[in-house]
């Protein structure tokens, strides 16, 4: 008797011919799969975000801030002192003209060391900047750039008149509710934005 062979059919091999989109599809797929988890994580990262909201003070009363009145602190720059020596203006006087009120004038150190750097020939305007009748405001920052300090001094205490002719710190200053501005204007001082000197908050903006 023959052995039982088991038979077992015999397919043909053949070889899958790859097509070239199949990769670019495939590649496509993972980069918009990719761009997807990207879109997800940023959109939780923005949701997720807290908006910084400066806090109102309490002196402020829409924007009318109550925390300026006579005797007026008055801030000065650097360019207001140089301005009112070759104006031939006493700004102690000068300040008093404008506000019709006692002032203070205040003085920080980065004012006097930009006056300090500017060498001799505005040894006057430091002798001024160093008259006991001001005040002197020490300061804690690095350096002796002086915008930077009148700005930050004022958002966080909302109690002085800025005494400047920058247009640059005038600018910024404005976008700073309830922050008084004195300036020259036709060999005298003038102050926008403080309702309690009647018609003089609303003199002309340089």
């Amino acid at each position: 008797m023959g052995k039982n062979v088991r038979k077992t059919k015999k397919f043909a091999l053949t070889k899958r011919l790859l097509n070239p989109k199949d990769a670019k599809q495939q590649s496509n797929q993972n980069n918009n799969k990719n761009r997807g988890k990207k879109n997800e994580f940023r959109t939780k990262e923005n949701e997720m975000k807290i908006k910084r909201i400066e806090a109102v003070t309490s002196n402020m009363f829409n924007e009318h801030n109550t925390a300026i009145k006579p005797p007026y602190s008055v801030l000065v720059d650097t360019n207001f002192i140089n301005f009112s020596i070759k104006n031939k203006i006493d700004l102690v006087k000068g300040m008093m003209d404008c506000l019709y009120a006692n002032c203070v004038p205040h003085v920080t150190d980065c004012v006097i060391g930009e006056l300090e750097k500017l060498g001799t020939k505005y040894r006057v305007a430091l002798r001024v900047a160093k008259d006991p009748r001001f005040v002197k405001l020490p300061c804690m920052h690095k350096g002796t750039y002086a915008d930077d300090c009148i700005v930050d001094r004022c958002r966080k205490h909302r109690c002085y008149v800025v005494a400047t002719c920058d247009t640059d710190l005038k600018r910024r200053l404005r976008k700073i509710p309830g922050v008084p501005i004195m300036y020259l204007q036709n060999h005298k001082y003038s102050v926008e934005r403080l309702p309690a000197a009647g018609n003089i908050g609303n003199a002309p903006r340089l």
